[in-house]
């Protein structure tokens, strides 16, 4: 939400703010806003995949400076979308800009202000493990962060113009204000400098009755209503200068008013011809209005006690979401996309930085979501997910059916949290196509990154070449400090988008397996995201390999590293070539279906050269055996496939021959009933 111009127009006007000495106090905070604050305002790397370890670290020294001051934070998430579709416009606006942005970033360079993909999960991990509390609404969170700093009467930090609207008791503080970096005092008497804004200053000094806000938001234009087509500014006294006239305008024509709708009714009226629906236009103005009436409180029960709200279903979604999912969800452990999915069929992929000219590195994952969809909606057949994506830089609307593995298809989601831990990790890692055994050497909180870096090498197009760097990084995980010159060398370079997008791939590949993971309880530990990916370093890592740098000695990590790193890899190539094998005495068993056999080997041998491209990368002491196993594969696929070939030729000759000679087929028909 958010009032078009509004944040400007007060900026202009410093005197509506008062200078305070924050401290001692709760605070609630607009979380999705200072997730993107705290990322963008830092300067941050975009373009390269995300900085998620110095994002980390950033949000771990915001929560230091409020407790230092003794400041109680109480962070409200964003949930799922608006299922009125009041604000379908609105969002479709800002993914379109998304989109856009986006590409320039990848065509320019520019940081456009594009969040990196993992960027909220480390958003939601660093407060998770800082203890701060954290709660996630089931729809957007304005009303609900209004509502609770009204019922405690403490201030709002957050840099949404919308609440320069609601009554707020304890006053607005915007973040742009909260100087949170430079804490003052000492001991006890630590402060913030900041400013706070009420909206009795505002409309004291405007001169407007304190109803008439609703109606000043509504008319001005905010993410229900767009902007009136009226000049406002016609209404501002002559001479008066003003960098918002509209709004100045309209702030003067409200002052004749004492009635909210009394007002709306009159600028309905100014509309005149330009309105071609008088009763539709009074009702989106009323529907703006609503959006900042106060009510109470959902969310407090919660912080206070654990309690997780009633899900405010419509009448025809009643035990749509189980009841289990409620803590979950409202504790911002499940993935708010999941509402989505239950209540309006569709899912927002959002986008990266990567070149229009290739296909939308969501695709990657797609099978991922499809298990997913098909956990949340069960067997409804006709159910299809409409998937919000880009092709080329339009968005577009596809529909995606459901999915389901052998396991899933026998589990409901009323009792998927009262399923078998052996049976939620089989439909996890069977989505991922990886066996258990295969990670049984992996620290618990890698397991689930080298499972997804296993799928990404199945899935990836082209054909992932980086995987050498991605482990790297990877296994630096404990130590990141020690690359900050690699990073810095990899920034100054201009990024290579090709590059970009097959780390893109793996990160949506990441995410979705994490929410799949999330869906089903957490059959495999979480993984620390903030540790598995530096954007610039595995750039860097690349550019080094590609120019004949050896890799060995660019990261000194101790031994414990080298052995992790030593270990993911041998477990990634031997899953590559478990799978190999697998597929290929499975072939061996149903030699029937002759065309589909000939795709089968055509898609191992597409594998297996790509095995042989990792073997030639990677070929050292460490990795040399686990490969050798494919190599021997690679002769007998090829056997195997000219076997077929012949055995197909021999067939298809056989079949003319009888068609061209019926009586003679006939014949040989006989005989063969006479042997058996």
């Amino acid at each position: 939400m958010g009032v078009q111009g509004l944040t400007s127009f007060i900026e202009n006007h410093q005197n509506l703010y008062r200078e305070v000495r924050f401290s001692r106090s709760r605070l609630v905070i607009d979380g999705c806003n200072l997730k993107y604050l705290l990322y963008f305002s830092s300067g941050l790397d975009e373009n390269h995949g995300g900085e998620y370890a110095a994002y980390e670290s950033l949000i771990e020294s915001f929560i230091t400076a409020l407790r230092t001051c003794e400041i109680a934070p109480y962070v409200v998430l964003d949930g799922g979308s608006d299922v009125t579709d009041r604000k379908v416009e609105t969002v479709a606006k800002r993914s379109e800009d998304r989109v856009q942005r986006a590409h320039e970033a990848a065509a320019s360079g520019k940081q456009m202000k594009i969040l990196p993909r993992m960027a909220d999960f480390v958003f939601r991990q660093t407060l998770a493990r800082l203890e701060v509390p954290m709660a996630q609404c089931f729809e957007e969170a304005d009303q609900e962060i209004a509502a609770l700093a009204s019922e405690w009467q403490c201030p709002v930090l957050s840099n949404d113009s919308d609440f320069y609207v609601f009554h707020l008791p304890a006053g607005f503080l915007p973040t742009s204000h909260f100087q949170w970096k430079e804490v003052k005092g000492s001991g006890s008497r630590s402060y913030i400098s900041c400013r706070r804004f009420y909206t009795s200053s505002f409309c004291a000094f405007f001169g407007l009755q304190h109803q008439l806000l609703p109606a000043f938001a509504a008319l001005a234009g905010n993410d229900y209503v767009k902007q009136s087509r009226i000049k406002w500014a016609q209404f501002v006294p002559a001479g008066r200068e003003t960098n918002r006239p509209q709004l100045e305008g309209l702030l003067c024509w409200l002052k004749n008013f004492q009635d909210p709708q009394e007002a709306l009714e009159a600028a309905v009226v100014l509309m005149g011809q330009l309105s071609e629906n008088k009763k539709e236009v009074l009702h989106r103005l009323h529907v703006g209005m609503e959006e900042y009436e106060p009510r109470g409180s959902k969310l407090s029960r919660f912080f206070l006690h654990g309690a997780p709200p009633e899900f405010p279903a419509l009448e025809e979604e009643v035990d749509l979401v189980p009841h289990w999912m409620l803590l979950p969800l409202t504790g911002a452990r499940l993935a708010p996309e999941v509402l989505d999915v239950l209540r309006l069929h569709k899912m927002g992929l959002g986008c990266a930085v990567e070149p229009e000219d290739l296909p939308s590195t969501n695709l990657t994952s797609r099978p991922l979501r499809q298990v997913m969809y098909g956990l949340l909606l069960g067997r409804r057949t006709s159910v299809l997910v409409n998937e919000i994506d880009r092709e080329g830089l339009q968005l577009t609307c596809i529909p995606v059916k459901p999915v389901f593995t052998r396991v899933s298809e026998r589990l409901r989601l009323c009792s998927l949290q009262e399923a078998a831990l052996s049976d939620r990790l089989r439909v996890l890692l069977e989505a991922l196509g990886v066996s258990e055994e295969s990670l049984g050497l992996l620290p618990p909180r890698l397991k689930l990154p080298a499972a997804v870096t296993c799928y990404w090498l199945q899935r990836a197009q082209p054909p992932p070449d980086l995987l050498k760097a991605l482990l790297q990084g990877m296994s630096n995980e404990s130590t990141p400090t020690p690359t900050t010159a690699l990073q810095r060398a990899s920034s100054k370079r201009k990024v290579d988008m090709r590059v970009a997008y097959v780390f893109n791939q793996w990160q949506v590949c990441l995410k979705d397996g994490v929410r799949l993971n999330q869906l089903l309880g957490f059959p495999l530990p979480e993984p620390d995201v903030a540790r598995l990916y530096q954007g610039t370093l595995v750039h860097q890592l690349v550019h080094r390999m590609r120019t004949g740098g050896r890799l060995k000695t660019l990261l000194k990590s101790d031994g414990p590293s080298k052995k992790l790193y030593r270990t993911m890899l041998s477990m990634v190539l031997q899953s590559q070539a478990q799978r190999v094998l697998v597929a290929s005495e499975n072939l061996q068993k149903a030699p029937t279906h002759q065309q589909q056999n000939l795709k089968d080997l055509k898609d191992l041998k597409d594998l297996s050269t790509n095995l042989q491209q990792l073997f030639l990368q990677h070929q050292d002491e460490e990795t040399e055996n686990e490969v050798q196993t494919a190599m021997a594969a690679q002769e007998e696929l090829r056997l195997q496939e000219e076997h077929l070939l012949v055995r197909t030729r021999y067939r298809t000759k056989e079949r003319s021959s009888r068609c061209s000679k019926p009586e003679l087929a006939r014949k040989e028909e006989c005989r063969g009933w006479d042997l058996l």
